[in-house]
């Protein structure tokens, strides 16, 4: 199973799931799916931009479990 690991950014980086909404400019249940692995699909603009404002890359993000 592929895991997103975002919250684990997150928390490396001593950021919050408040400051990823407003970097995004998305809503905080995005944010929620997005930490919590709870998204059924995922487009490559939403990783681009997780990519530039966690300043990581795609492989970053993606853990297969």
């Amino acid at each position: 199973m592929i895991k997103m690991r975002v919250q684990e950014i997150l928390e490396q980086k001593k950021k919050t799931r408040y400051w990823l909404v407003k970097e995004m400019q998305t809503t905080y249940k995005t944010v929620n799916k997005i930490c919590d692995n709870t998204l059924t699909g995922l487009q490559l603009e939403t990783i681009e931009k997780l990519c530039s404002i966690l300043d990581c890359t795609p492989n970053d993000l993606f853990e297969i479990d």
